[in-house]
């Protein structure tokens, strides 16, 4: 008979496509996790994976066997919650993909959740848009925080949580020398002549602020990226650049000390983030209660 571990390794392999990154999240050596694997290619008669100097993909079967394993994985986990939501408990993991840009609105939600379900282990993961598109459908995630337009309406449940605007910011001495004392708001225009340090050109923020600058005609002065905003917020308090945000992290973050932050105007454009979980039932508990604390956050 097929164990849970074993779907839960070869689900693990096929998230990662790398035998060492698998075995590790799985908590094994890797000589371990390989011979695990060899062990059910034996028990069922096929081979799972596809064999090389590296790892190159899983075979038909191999696919199939992951299909039915996360399904199987997703109804274990619904059980335990299931149990333990009948005995007036609420637990169990929580995973949650979340998109950079809502990184700090996401916490406040766990923050809230935690307040009347303290059981609830969450696990928030900054992903990009599309890899939280790929991991809610296959089960690796729970829920996920987004581009609301990113996502389909299909066999998803759609909560609505806030609308990202955007605001620069950047040392009080560049401003100083740029803008003058007392301006309250800057263009793009005028952003795009600063030194700009901005996420990856693969993300989904990253790709929103270029549109921005290309639709005004405008040829912003990127000196660095990154797949996260700490590196920005780092140099623009250096004073060697200025960065872009979502108006929500500056207002979860506070002041950052050494920086101004001006509302980005002509345009003032926003982007809708939603909060985006499978439409299954019964749900899990855990998705369930945080649904119901974002309906009552988002009020």
């Amino acid at each position: 008979m097929i164990e849970l571990k074993d779907l839960k390794l070869l689900s693990a392999l096929a998230r990662h496509r790398h035998f060492a990154k698998a075995a590790q999240e799985s908590g094994m050596s890797q000589p371990a996790f390989s011979m695990r694997i060899r062990n059910l290619e034996d028990r069922l008669g096929v081979s799972i994976v596809r064999r090389g100097n590296r790892f190159q993909g899983l075979t038909e079967e191999g696919l199939m066997i992951v299909r039915r394993a996360r399904g199987i994985l997703d109804d274990a986990k619904a059980l335990e919650q299931e149990v333990a939501a009948a005995r007036g408990e609420v637990t169990g993991t929580l995973v949650l993909g979340v998109v950079p840009t809502a990184t700090a609105y996401a916490a406040q939600m766990v923050d809230r959740l935690h307040l009347t379900h303290k059981r609830v282990l969450a696990r928030i993961e900054v992903l990009s848009s599309l890899m939280i598109q790929q991991r809610l459908f296959d089960g690796t995630i729970d829920a996920g925080v987004t581009y609301h337009d990113s996502m389909g309406a299909d066999q998803v449940i759609i909560q609505p949580l806030y609308e990202e605007s955007y605001v620069l910011v950047a040392p009080d001495a560049m401003l100083a020398e740029r803008l003058g004392e007392g301006s309250e708001s800057i263009t793009w225009a005028e952003a795009a002549e600063l030194p700009l340090s901005l996420l990856e050109p693969q993300m989904q923020n990253r790709r929103i602020l270029d549109r921005i600058f290309e639709e005004q005609g405008l040829r912003p002065v990127v000196r660095s990226d990154s797949g996260g905003f700490m590196a920005a917020m780092v140099m623009a308090r250096a004073g060697s650049v200025a960065t872009i945000l979502p108006q929500a992290l500056v207002d979860a973050l506070g002041p950052l000390e050494g920086t101004t932050v001006l509302p980005l105007v002509d345009p003032a454009p926003s982007k809708p983030i939603s909060m985006v979980t499978l439409d299954r039932q019964p749900a899990l508990t855990t998705v369930q209660a945080l649904r119901e604390v974002v309906a009552d956050f988002v009020q």
